[in-house]
């Protein structure tokens, strides 16, 4: 209960999404491996405020999704327009008093935030819609001709979920027979009932086209993208190989480890391990385990990359430094990429491995260690 008041949500999806261009319901496209649908439902199922679904749709297999979520109450049988499974939702609600949200099915990147501001907004107001500002010039066109330029600052871009109290859409939906409209809250508006307006999300959008789907799968590769910084640090000593990004350096000292300590594939496994949330090589791999005495770096980056296919996650782009005053490693660096692009299973082009000095400063400087850093770049699958 909001103040006291149940809050249902009424969500029609009785459309056929005939302009996806393909046989199947949009709402049963899968992004991030779950279908539209279930993606919208679930941002009202896991929401505290929400007391009830209902759901208007013709769609059996609609129909078999809704019956998973507790929330959903009861599901309509839509009508032959969104204005009409609307109505049949509203006029299936028993309760008079309340509050009702009625959003659009296609749209699942709603958010928390977004449902409470307009929870909020309705139960101090009585009727409201989120939007946001328009980006680009609109005009009004007569056939092929610009008609008129309208003022920009005074057009907004309307989004659900809209609120209202129970009481005015049940008197609102009546007017279905005589006014046809596109969206809930001009019904509202035809009563005289003022409608306000609270801040939207330009990323709450409505999947209608081919294009929309596209730049669904864009927000969500933008949400599940995930960056992790890494950074190791070895001795240079006598009678020890310089292994770096799995290459064999010509240089008269190597780099003390317990493994082959390779300090530029080091710092990039930590880089990975951290953007996935999975700690450090010093958890995954550590050095009191005999097991990892002298092995190669290569083998645990392999270890590394099956951690991260676990998690879900592919790398975007991995960039790394090594810190030395000497020896120079630039004529090592393409080998270098392409050991970390095989073992990893990228293209070489994700990879970017570069060398500087501390221009003879620090214990890089004095020749005493090599250093390294990383960054890299992972998105969910």
């Amino acid at each position: 209960m909001y103040k006291n008041l149940k809050v249902t949500v009424v969500i029609p999806a009785a459309g056929s999404g005939t302009r996806m261009k393909n046989n199947m319901n949009k709402l049963l496209i899968e992004i991030d491996q779950e279908s539209i649908m279930e993606k919208t439902l679930n941002a009202f199922e896991n929401h505290k405020l929400i007391d009830a679904v209902i759901l208007v749709t013709k769609n059996n297999d609609i129909v078999k999704i809704g019956k998973t979520f507790s929330k959903v109450k009861k599901i309509v049988s839509g009508g032959e327009s969104r204005q009409d499974s609307v109505s049949s939702g509203i006029d299936s609600i028993e309760e008079t008093e309340g509050i009702v949200l009625i959003h659009d099915a296609a749209r699942p990147f709603v958010t928390e935030e977004l449902i409470n501001r307009v929870i909020e907004k309705t139960f101090l107001k009585k009727a409201c819609i989120p939007a946001v500002r328009m980006k680009d010039t609109v005009k009004r066109i007569d056939g092929e001709v610009v008609a008129e330029t309208l003022v920009r600052d005074e057009l907004i871009s309307v989004q659900t979920p809209q609120g209202f109290l129970l009481s005015i859409m049940k008197k609102a939906v009546f007017q279905k027979d005589i006014l046809r409209v596109t969206d809930d809250s001009s019904l509202v508006e035809a009563l005289g009932i003022p409608v306000y307006v609270v801040e939207g999300d330009y990323e709450n959008i409505k999947i209608t086209t081919v294009e929309d789907l596209a730049r669904s799968k864009e927000l969500k590769g933008m949400n599940q993208m995930k960056i992790g910084i890494g950074y190791d640090v070895h001795k240079l000593v006598e009678e020890r190989e310089l292994i770096l990004g799995g290459v064999k350096i010509d240089y008269e000292r190597g780099l003390l480890g317990h493994s082959d300590a390779d300090v530029l594939l080091h710092a990039i496994m930590d880089a990975i391990l951290g953007a996935i949330g999975k700690g450090d090589i010093g958890k995954v791999f550590p050095d009191t385990d005999d097991s990892y005495k002298g092995i190669s770096s290569l083998i645990l980056l392999e270890k590394v990359k099956k951690i991260i296919e676990n998690e879900g996650y592919n790398i975007s782009n991995i960039d790394a430094v090594v810190i030395a005053q000497k020896p120079k490693i630039a004529p090592y660096v393409p080998e270098m990429i392409k050991n970390i692009a095989r073992v990893l299973s990228i293209d070489e082009s994700l990879v970017n491995i570069k060398g500087t000095t501390t221009e003879k400063l620090g214990f890089e400087g004095r020749g005493e260690g090599i250093s390294s850093q990383a960054i890299v770049m992972v998105d969910k699958k």
